[in-house]
């Protein structure tokens, strides 16, 4: 039986692996909501590149018919420091490419503070689930047309 592979134990070059890869978008924002981090995977999922969306507020990819309900929830937990969502809530919603197309995205949020332990902002991992979304949608109608059929 072989021997059990160790982890990588330089967690800086385990760091850049993860926050450079392109297959899961990983956004980071201030405490106003503003971008401040924007790697491969969010370009590739997003269509905005790095340079496009740092600096730019949230609402370069929330669409605009969700901006007011997702923001009374920011801004409420920035002042708090709670949210409603748990760590291991697996959140599902629908985001906005640079093109105007949607893209339904399954995202995960951690709250980031600062060190006297104050809200500093956000940073989340967003997939890309629209061909599973569109898929269960479409198998969904399949059913209710054979209920009524």
């Amino acid at each position: 039986m072989p021997a059990p592979t160790s982890a990588p134990t330089d967690i800086t070059g385990l760091a850049e692996a993860v926050l450079t890869t392109a297959s899961d978008a990983i956004i980071a924002t201030d405490r106003d909501g503003v971008i401040t981090f924007w790697n491969p995977g969010a370009t590739r999922i997003f269509g905005f590149t790095h340079e496009e969306a740092t600096g730019q507020s949230l609402d370069i990819i929330i669409p605009e018919n969700l901006r007011a309900r997702h923001w009374d929830g920011y801004h409420r937990t920035m002042a708090t420091g709670e949210s409603r969502y748990g760590e291991a809530d697996l959140l599902a919603v629908p985001g906005l490419r640079k093109d105007g197309s949607r893209v339904s995205v399954a995202f995960t949020i951690v709250m980031l503070k600062d060190a006297q332990g104050h809200m500093s902002g956000t940073a989340a991992i967003l997939r890309d689930v629209t061909r599973q979304f569109e898929e269960l949608r479409e198998l969904r109608r399949q059913l209710a047309d054979a209920r009524a059929g």
